[in-house]
């Protein structure tokens, strides 16, 4: 609280030797019939002491002179550095992966839940599916996808639908790969891959959807960064895709040397 003597040596801005009290509204006069209207007020305690604060002009003038002296005294401009990975686990070198889906007609799959209560295939439609997945080279069962595709577009035109698929492949003890993006049944298209866990953990990068048979056979390409060097096991040769292929008979059986460990069923 500044003394009535350091007051008395302040000159207010303005403010002339005629000044008088009786110049500022009397606090008991003031009108706070709006204020309480718009705001309860019942618990608030209204202070009525008001205080009058003078301050110097020469003061003001020489913060602010200070503020813009630092201002242009600054020789070095603030800019936004990029920072590199430092993670060395986050490899840039692409592994390719090929695996097949196939629809063996005996998981209930695909579901089609028709949302949009149209006979024909509509927007917001969605179709929840699991099938099984193959080796590239068709001679082990790998493990199982499953996602969910809703529909966004049906195009009679093209014979097909462009979905937007999110969905999985399982891999047993090696883990799993998620992938999302567009699903055109009359077109070969291309997926994000969005992440993965076991050997995929911090796998990204593409994979290419070959349609075969709609919507029973599939060949997928992957194209993997971000992960180690893929397991042996995983690493063939693929058959070349075509509406004909099948796995063979050991590994439509699941026999134990055709199969990976605890595949995904």
């Amino acid at each position: 609280m500044a003394s009535s003597t350091s007051l008395n040596s302040l000159s207010p801005v303005n403010a002339s030797s005629s000044l008088k009290t009786s110049d500022y509204p009397n606090p008991k006069s003031l009108q706070l019939s709006s204020f309480y209207h718009s705001f309860p007020t019942h618990n608030l305690q209204i202070s009525k002491t008001y205080q009058f604060h003078p301050f110097r002009l020469d003061s003001t003038a020489a913060f602010f002179k200070s503020k813009s002296k630092n201002k242009h005294n600054s020789t070095t401009p603030t800019t936004f550095q990029p920072q590199a990975s430092s993670d060395p686990s986050r490899s840039t070198k692409v592994q390719e992966l090929y695996v097949y889906e196939i629809n063996e007609r005996d998981r209930g799959s695909p579901a089609y839940l028709r949302l949009s209560q149209k006979e024909v295939n509509s927007l917001g439609d969605l179709v929840p599916f699991s099938n099984k997945v193959y080796s590239g080279d068709l001679q082990k069962r790998l493990g199982i996808t499953a996602g969910i595709c809703i529909l966004i577009q049906h195009s009679p035109e093209k014979k097909g639908d462009r979905y937007e698929a999110i969905y999985s492949f399982y891999f047993g003890d090696y883990g799993h790969l998620s992938v999302q993006g567009a699903y055109l049944t009359y077109e070969d298209t291309i997926l994000s891959v969005t992440g993965g866990s076991g050997v995929f953990e911090g796998a990204y990068g593409e994979v290419k959807l070959q349609q075969l048979i709609f919507p029973f056979k599939i060949f997928y390409t992957f194209y993997l960064k971000g992960i180690k060097d893929l397991p042996a096991e995983l690493i063939c040769k693929p058959v070349d895709p075509s509406p004909d292929v099948e796995p063979s008979p050991a590994a439509k059986a699941c026999e134990p040397h055709a199969v990976v460990p605890n595949f995904t069923n």
